[in-house]
C-alpha cells in the first residue's frame, strides 16, 4: 500500500459511514410511512413479517455496521495522527494533517499554509515521497481497512 492510499483510508471510511447514515434516515421514512393491511377473513395464515417490522430489522443491524465503522474510524484516525507526527519535515507534517486527517480541500490547504496552490501540490508530493519512505522502512504495522 502506497502512502496516499494509506493515508486516504480515513476519508474513504468516513464517505462510507455518511452513506450508510443517508440510508438509515431513508429506513426510518420507510418505517414510519408503512401501514398495516387490515383483512377480514384469514383462509391460511404464514408466518410473514410486516413491512415495517422489515424495515427496523435492517435499520437495526445498519445502525449496528455504523458504530463498528466509527469505531474502526476513530482507530484508524488515531494511528493516523500518530504516524503522521512521525514525519520530520513539519511543512509536510502541516500539509498531511491538513488534507489527510483535516478532510481540507487543496484550496484551503493552500490558504491556512499561505503558499500558491501550485507549490502545495509539490509539497504534498514530497510529503508522500517522505511518507512513502517512512511506511517502508517503519517496524510498526499499520491499520488498513477493507
Amino acid at each position: 500500500m502506497n502512502a496516499k492510499d494509506y493515508l486516504s483510508q480515513a476519508f474513504q471510511l468516513d464517505q462510507r459511514i455518511n452513506s450508510k447514515l443517508e440510508q438509515v434516515t431513508m429506513l426510518r421514512d420507510l418505517a414510519l410511512r408503512t401501514t398495516s393491511v387490515l383483512q377480514d377473513d384469514k383462509v391460511q395464515s404464514s408466518k410473514q413479517q410486516s413491512p415495517m417490522e422489515n424495515a427496523l430489522v435492517k435499520l437495526m443491524s445498519l445502525e449496528e455496521e455504523i458504530n463498528d465503522d466509527i469505531d474502526q474510524l476513530i482507530d484508524l484516525k488515531r494511528e493516523l495522527t500518530m504516524f503522521v507526527a512521525e514525519i520530520e519535515n513539519p511543512s509536510h507534517r502541516l500539509l498531511l494533517e491538513l488534507r489527510y486527517l483535516g478532510e481540507s480541500t487543496w484550496e484551503e490547504v493552500a490558504a491556512i499554509m499561505g503558499y500558491d496552490i501550485r507549490w502545495v501540490y509539490r509539497l504534498h508530493r514530497k510529503a508522500l515521497k517522505e511518507t512513502n519512505e517512512l511506511l517502508q522502512s517503519s517496524s510498526m504495522e499499520w491499520i488498513c481497512i477493507k
